[in-house]
Parts: C-alpha cells; sequence; structure tokens
C-alpha cells in the first residue's frame, strides 16, 4: 500500500513539508509506502474545463499534474499538504486539486488534508482541502485535532508539540483505515454499488 503526499508550499522542505514528514514518518513505521511530492515553484494553471483529460486522462497542460496522476493511479491514499495564504489554501495547490480532481474517480481512496499557517486561517483552510474528498465520494483521515501545524519556520513547528503529535497520530489512522479496507477487500467486501451520476440544475 502506498500514500502520496503533495506539498503545497512553495519552499521544498518548509513548514508544510515538516508536517508531511512526520505524518510520512508515521506511515513508513506501519507499513506504508511514501512519497512525498512538492508541485515546485512553477505556475500551476488552472482547469479550463476544456474536456481533454476526460478523453485521454491527461491534462493538455503537460506540467506537474500529469506527472502526478502518472503516480496515483497507484497509490491508494493521499495526504495533501499547504500553507494557509490569507486564509485559503496556496493558489498553486488549489489550482492542482481543481485539475487532478476534475473528471477522475478517486472513491474508495482514503484523503486527509494538513495545513501549516503561522497563527490563524488555517480551520477555514481544512474545509477548503476536504471538500475535494467530499465531493469524489473519499473516506476522509483524521487525527485527535484539526490536522494542522502552527510555526513561521521548519524549526517552529517542531516545537509545535501538539501539532507534530496530531501528524503522528494522522499517520497512524490512514495506516489503519488503508489496512482495514484492504483487510475488507480480502474478505470479500464489495465496493459500494455505483450509479450513473444525476445532474441536476436549478434554472428552469
Amino acid at each position: 500500500m502506498k500514500v502520496i503526499l503533495v506539498n503545497g508550499g512553495p519552499h521544498k522542505e518548509g513548514c508544510t513539508y515538516t508536517a508531511l514528514r512526520e505524518v510520512a514518518d508515521a506511515l513508513e513505521q506501519n507499513g506504508i509506502e511514501t512519497e512525498i511530492f512538492w508541485l515546485g515553484n512553477d505556475p500551476v494553471a488552472g482547469c479550463i474545463d476544456c474536456g481533454y483529460c476526460k478523453k485521454t486522462d491527461r491534462c493538455f497542460r503537460n506540467d506537474c499534474v500529469n506527472e502526478f496522476l502518472e503516480k496515483a493511479a497507484d497509490a491508494d491514499g493521499f495526504v495533501f499538504g499547504t500553507p494557509v495564504h490569507f486564509a485559503s489554501a496556496a493558489g498553486a495547490l488549489i489550482s492542482f486539486l481543481d485539475r487532478a480532481f476534475y473528471g477522475r474517480d478517486f472513491s474508495g481512496k482514503v484523503g486527509a488534508a494538513v495545513i501549516s499557517c503561522r497563527r490563524a486561517g488555517s480551520t477555514a483552510t481544512f474545509d477548503e482541502i476536504n471538500k475535494y474528498f467530499a465531493i469524489k465520494g473519499m473516506p476522509i483521515v483524521t487525527s485527535s485535532y484539526w490536522n494542522m501545524v502552527h510555526g513561521n519556520t521548519p524549526e517552529e513547528v517542531k516545537q509545535d508539540l501538539e501539532g507534530m503529535q496530531t501528524m503522528r497520530i494522522l499517520g497512524r489512522n490512514m495506516a489503519w483505515l488503508l489496512k482495514c479496507i484492504e483487510a475488507g477487500k480480502q474478505a470479500g467486501v464489495p465496493e459500494p454499488e455505483k450509479e450513473e451520476k444525476v445532474w441536476t440544475n436549478f434554472v428552469r
């Protein structure tokens, strides 16, 4: 089993990475393979609803989104980490998520959000990321508190003992849930029945 942890922060080994690393360590200690995937600092364009990906399973913009999607096919879960920018997730991560999630079936894969902030705006950002999982039928993994750390530098994040504990518990909870899902499959428990999507627009 494998989890991809996406670092949506502008610094490859900054505060967001520090939190994700703690989650990854806990996952690995519980037998789950991990990979931390950094978006980098090149601009990430938003989705333009062209439909290209529905035909090819790739975005027409050949950037980090396509690189992620190739890895995502074999992943069992994802953790998306972001710093807080004006009480919201980093713009690059939102553009990335809009395109990565558009027209794709991630149902059954587990998801978690990790938020890094200096002081505030974390709960709004946490809610923002979790909505991507909810709309795709993905089990959302929780911890002992909201999945957030506080600090302005990696060193300060490490001093947030409660936040770092929250990250470790998140990793262990995700490992446990992945193993439960796998055990259910081995026991012959079928996945939920899927229905063809019904689209209702409230315009008459």
